[in-house]
């Protein structure tokens, strides 16, 4: 029985009842459990079936998922993961940093034994339904709900917290709830972004020319539908670029990870890095504010990837900042966050 519940209160015979407890639910994007084929396809079948993910026609978009892409992709987004795959848990390091940041927040937050934390991804495993249940479980008849996406997006926060809805949706029982609002302003993030960048630089033998922000693409279109994610990229670049004392011109935005044929918000981060040693750009650093823990997308297409683009044209020194992952930075921030959004709950 849980502190702030008496059994006093309980006629004879009642079911046990766990209360008094607060979750807090990191959520991450998602993950493949093994960089094989079939794991691949089922990771990739799970993602790109949501619509708010791909907004084209669902017939004609089955037709291609199926018929094309899932056949021939899962081989090709393999091998990317097996660069970086986590070998010794065997286990991609999205999953691996998820779970450390989780811990670390569960250490922060130590003066209050009645929140517990949890995480679950929005695609693969943990599935967010079954975190939700063991947290219900545990006693929790509140749960603050923490979308790890700065900036918002339909396709990122929108889903992850469609998805808490939807498991909220078969619980008679249902705990209070909030959510964590987009973080991309946040002063915490920001003086988290401009530590670990400051702290990067410093330890470099190098002084970069250039600084790339560079943060996930999106279709165009999802911007002139209303989407608000290109506009909260821009304020944390610009936010950032402040914090640093930086010119304009010193610290850029880019937008990596586009896929398909329809146009996606630009600058694009390969065409970008691609045409600056030509422009006399040298020594490059690249950082990922959008990405709240290295993935295949930072770790793979940038640090592997846009390093071997920018040396191939020319440039000499490439480096990518880590993201937060759950440095003290990272902890020191999501601690700043669930506690602001826990007043009420908490005294």
């Amino acid at each position: 029985m849980k502190s702030g519940f008496s059994t006093k209160l309980l006629p004879p015979n009642h079911p046990e009842v766990n209360k008094g407890n607060i979750g807090v639910l990191l959520m991450n994007l998602g993950t493949p459990e093994a960089t094989s084929y079939w794991p691949m396809r089922r990771y990739l079948k799970e993602f790109l079936s949501d619509r708010r993910v791909i907004e084209v026609n669902p017939i004609l978009w089955w037709v291609i998922l199926n018929g094309i892409i899932l056949t021939f992709r899962p081989q090709k987004s393999g091998h990317a993961y097996g660069k970086i795959w986590n070998k010794d848990l065997n286990e991609s390091p999205l999953k691996t940093i998820t779970r450390g940041q989780s811990e670390k927040l569960q250490e922060s937050l130590k003066d209050r034994p009645e929140i517990i934390v949890d995480w679950a991804m929005r695609y693969g495993l943990p599935p967010v339904s079954k975190r939700i249940e063991a947290l219900k479980e545990q006693g929790c008849d509140r749960i603050l709900f923490v979308p790890l996406y700065p900036q918002y997006s339909a396709a990122t926060t929108a889903t992850a917290l469609d998805k808490c809805f939807e498991a909220l949706g078969t619980m008679r029982w249902q705990p209070a709830i909030r959510s964590v609002p987009p973080y991309y302003d946040h002063p915490a993030y920001i003086d988290a972004l401009a530590k670990s960048l400051k702290d990067h630089i410093k330890n470099l033998a190098w002084k970069p020319d250039l600084i790339l922000a560079s943060f996930h693409g999106l279709p165009q279109d999802y911007l002139t539908k209303g989407d608000p994610y290109y506009c909260h990229c821009m304020k944390t670049a610009r936010l950032l670029r402040e914090k640093m004392k930086l010119a304009p011109g010193q610290l850029q935005v880019v937008f990596q990870s586009r896929f398909g044929r329809a146009e996606w918000l630009q600058p694009y981060a390969q065409n970008t890095v691609e045409g600056l040693p030509a422009k006399g750009i040298r020594n490059l650093v690249m950082i990922m504010p959008g990405f709240s823990a290295d993935c295949v997308e930072t770790l793979e297409e940038v640090a592997i990837g846009l390093d071997e683009t920018f040396k191939h044209a020319g440039g000499t020194n490439f480096s990518a900042v880590p993201c937060l992952n759950d440095s003290q930075h990272s902890a020191d921030m999501l601690e700043v966050l669930v506690r602001q959004e826990l007043l009420g709950w908490i005294g």
